[in-house]
């Protein structure tokens, strides 16, 4: 007679069985990318600055902030959906002129204005210009040698990249890029609080620490590293000691803030892309029309989903007239649900909102 015997199934090795979250799993693998690429770029850490090292805590502290949040952000089931959708839409011939549009060009933001445009552009651009001047220094990825015949050598990644003339134009470029960075962020931040305090519209929807304070902390950087400039050029280095420190603690400060408040929306905004090709590429496919007044005002896919992740989060708006409350338009789902307190079918009332077109 024989017996059936359990067999002991192998335990399945992975990676994932070493770490206790898929946070503490990102923010290791990315320390660890960090420290190999300081390795490589200060040649086994023989050219590492000291000075600097305040910044790469606080660099460190960001990172492990932004992957929190974005963690927390995509174990959501509709971002889950969106970029799960969004990465297999990255090969649309479209990708490269959507990426321009919302990450270089902001011409998004052209609709609400050319002043808010222009204080995006330099508030963008002086914080991206800052970062790629920063982070490699921080973290020893280039640095300058200076030779005896009145030259540096540029070095990045540990290797010599180009010399150039201590008094040239690019070693001018090299020595004042932050100051350009800083005088973009102090222009941008400057018009973009005279419209909040100036706009009455805008006044009514500001708070102070979600709208003001990142403001003034950028405001604070940027002096701060002009003064560093002044000082050094101007006052032969009076107080730049003090300075610098109150220079580094407000950087560090920001570092540590920026996941969690509205500067957050910074390192999230390459993931726009995802959410412009998900609407474009599923809307031409086939849009899908409102169950009360026939408009087609999302793609049948995108219908689809938010009515799949309502179902998820045990949601249901499936109303007694045989539809989803999802499958009407803004305006009919604003309508509907007013006919429901009013007793009155306001939704079937033919006249459309006066600011449905509206931009901004």
């Amino acid at each position: 007679m024989q017996t059936n015997t359990p067999i002991n199934k192998k335990p399945e090795h992975s990676i994932n069985n070493a770490f206790a979250s898929k946070f503490a799993k990102s923010m290791f693998l990315s320390v660890s990318a960090l420290v190999i690429l300081s390795f490589i770029g200060t040649r086994m850490f023989t050219h590492v600055d000291l000075n600097l090292y305040g910044y790469m805590v606080g660099t460190i502290v960001f990172i492990g902030g932004f992957f929190y949040r974005f963690i927390a952000w995509g174990e959501r089931p509709p971002t889950k959906i969106f970029i799960k959708k969004g990465l297999k839409l990255l090969k649309r011939k479209s990708t490269p002129k959507t990426a321009i549009n919302h990450l270089a060009i902001f011409d998004f933001i052209k609709n609400r204005g050319l002043h808010r445009w222009i204080q995006h552009i330099l508030i963008g651009w002086g914080c991206v210009l800052a970062c790629l001047v920063t982070f490699p220094l921080v973290f020893g990825w280039m640095y300058f040698t200076m030779e005896d015949n009145g030259t540096y050598t540029i070095v990045l990644m540990g290797m010599n990249l180009m010399q150039v003339k201590a008094d040239g134009l690019i070693a001018w470029f090299s020595y004042n890029a932050l100051n350009i960075a800083a005088i973009m962020v102090t222009a941008g931040v400057c018009m973009a609080l005279q419209r909040r305090l100036k706009n009455m519209q805008a006044r009514a929807e500001q708070k102070f620490i979600y709208d003001f304070v990142p403001l003034y902390l950028l405001l604070f950087i940027s002096i701060t590293g002009l003064l560093l400039t002044v000082q050094n050029v101007f006052l032969h280095g009076w107080m730049q000691p003090q300075m610098s420190l109150i220079h580094q603690f407000s950087v560090i400060v920001t570092l540590i803030y920026l996941p969690f408040g509205k500067l957050a929306h910074i390192p999230f905004r390459p993931v726009s892309v995802f959410a412009r090709n998900y609407r474009e590429h599923y809307g031409e496919q086939a849009m899908k029309e409102c169950k009360v007044c026939g408009d087609h005002f999302v793609s049948v896919e995108q219908s689809s989903d938010v009515i799949e992740v309502l179902g998820v989060n045990a949601i249901e708006f499936n109303m007694e007239d045989g539809f989803n409350l999802a499958e009407l338009c803004l305006p009919c789902r604003r309508k509907y649900r007013i006919s429901k307190f009013s007793g009155f079918a306001t939704h079937q009332v033919k006249v459309k909102e006066a600011n449905q077109n509206a931009k901004g």
